[in-house]
């Protein structure tokens, strides 16, 4: 089976999203952040202190490890799209969703401070939305919106799934 892939801003509700759609479908769920922080043996945001490059060079390390893998669901980090190599290789495996949450509904319940490139305030989601939007475009294929719903946004991605499989 191939991987359900996850991508989108921070705070779109990935990981959320990912936990309930893996248990859904017996599958197993990895957060590539967390995955990344464990095998890195260093915090995002230490990796981020070094540069933005370091961390995105644990990034591609960390997808290149997920995409040798199968039957997954994957939540990725919101930058993933960032490099065109860390999509081909999740695209080699997985079916890749957009989970598409508009910048105010993220600045209404996300902890900026406990995210990296989001502590600089809720403007910046605003600049990451604008900077990312085109690229969660290029490389979905498919897309669901998420307006706080999980459990409607998880019964989306299942539709999708079944879809695919026929």
């Amino acid at each position: 089976m191939k991987n359900i892939v996850l991508i989108g801003m921070p705070g779109s509700g990935k990981t959320t999203i990912g936990k309930i759609l893996a248990d859904k479908l017996k599958r197993n769920f990895c957060d590539a952040d967390h995955l990344l922080e464990e095998w890195e043996g260093k915090s995002i945001k230490e990796l981020f202190a070094v540069s933005e490059e370091t961390f995105r060079e644990a990034e591609s390390r960390t997808i290149k490890k997920l995409s040798a893998a199968s039957d997954l669901v994957i939540a990725t980090g919101g930058g993933v799209v960032k490099r065109a190599k860390n999509m081909e290789l999740l695209r080699t495996t997985g079916i890749i969703i957009f989970i598409d949450r508009s910048p105010e509904l993220i600045c209404a319940d996300v902890d900026v401070a406990s995210r990296p490139l989001l502590a600089a305030g809720s403007q910046h989601i605003f600049e990451l939305y604008k900077e990312r939007y085109a690229l969660y475009q290029k490389y979905k294929d498919f897309a669901v919106c998420n307006n706080g719903e999980p459990e409607t946004v998880v019964c989306e991605i299942l539709n999708i799934i079944k879809k695919v499989e026929k």
